[in-house]
């Protein structure tokens, strides 16, 4: 295996799930398929592809059996899958996951929300699910939601965070994500937590999790990446939004990230005119307008011609 960059920042795309989740309408399978196959194309190491939570918890992700089977698998590509217990681990292994996401919310009127369930409970199932993957060709990554604030609780303990990142670490989990569900987060709050957490962890183990719910999504992925983050969820087009967070927007952009990576010279392996091309094609998918920015003003090098009628 190449050794990448140290100052390679890897993006994660979730749209295929944490952006379709909260769409209104009903995006078919094949187009799933398809978007998902587009995105595997674009230089993309990991892809959050579905979930496998009940139907009726999130209806617009009922095909995630489907979905995972029916995609075209591009070598060096991680396929995720959103699972809530041991029921949906055992789907998500059956359609050929590579990597299952356990999440619980720092928040316990969150967790409740979201899960119906205390902390305590969702960390025993946790302990469940690794025993039952134990030797099987998949990977855990576990999530710490409303690390950085909740819409209920309002300000989160950084203490009381980093403890369950360390219960995750005893589990046995090969990764572990932050994530700032409703968009609270500061990015000196971001930059004090992440340099803590790389104290129990590498970077290689660390993903931070953005939304742009006030406007401090990309400065919060500079100010992690400065403390020494190197892996970032996003989603094409900036879709999503939590259904369990009352005002919570969609996710950092990804062709957003890519260009800002690439306008500051930091590293991402990403094609960013394909995936601006692909995010030009969301509202067509999606029958509505997308929050990115980029797919609306172009590139810095794409430039216009002067007015007519001015002096030459």
């Amino acid at each position: 295996m190449i050794a990448l960059n140290p100052d390679h920042l890897v993006i994660q795309e979730v749209a295929p799930r944490d952006g379709l989740q909260i769409e209104p309408t009903w995006v078919p399978t094949d187009a799933k398929i398809a978007l998902i196959n587009s995105l595997s194309q674009l230089g993309f190491s990991r892809i959050e592809a579905g979930s496998f939570v009940s139907p009726k918890a999130i209806p617009m992700l009922r095909d995630g059996d489907e979905v995972f089977c029916g995609i075209h698998r591009q070598a060096g590509v991680i396929y995720v899958a959103l699972i809530p217990n041991l029921k949906g681990a055992e789907r998500a292994l059956a359609a050929g996951a590579d990597e299952l996401n356990l999440v619980l919310s720092a928040s316990q009127s969150h967790n409740l929300a979201n899960m119906r369930m205390r902390r305590e409970q969702s960390l025993a199932g946790f302990a469940e699910i690794v025993q039952a993957v134990q030797g099987r060709p998949v990977s855990l990554n576990a999530t710490v939601a409303t690390a950085f604030g909740c819409p209920f609780e309002g300000q989160i303990d950084e203490d009381l965070v980093l403890r369950l990142l360390d219960a995750y670490l005893e589990l046995g989990v090969q990764g572990v994500t932050l994530a700032d569900t409703t968009g609270m987060a500061n990015p000196r709050q971001v930059e004090r937590l992440v340099r803590r957490s790389l104290q129990r962890l590498p970077a290689n183990m660390l993903t931070l999790h953005f939304h742009n719910t006030r406007g401090l999504g990309l400065c919060n992925v500079l100010a992690a990446y400065e403390a020494g983050a190197r892996r970032f969820d996003a989603a094409l087009g900036g879709l999503g939004g939590c259904p369990f967070a009352p005002g919570a927007s969609g996710n950092i952009c990804s062709e957003d990230l890519a260009n800002l990576c690439a306008e500051t010279g930091i590293p991402t392996g990403i094609d960013l005119d394909g995936l601006l091309q692909l995010a030009r094609s969301l509202p067509a998918l999606l029958g509505h307008d997308v929050p990115g920015q980029l797919a609306k003003a172009g590139r810095n090098g794409e430039l216009h011609p002067l007015p007519a009628g001015l002096p030459a």
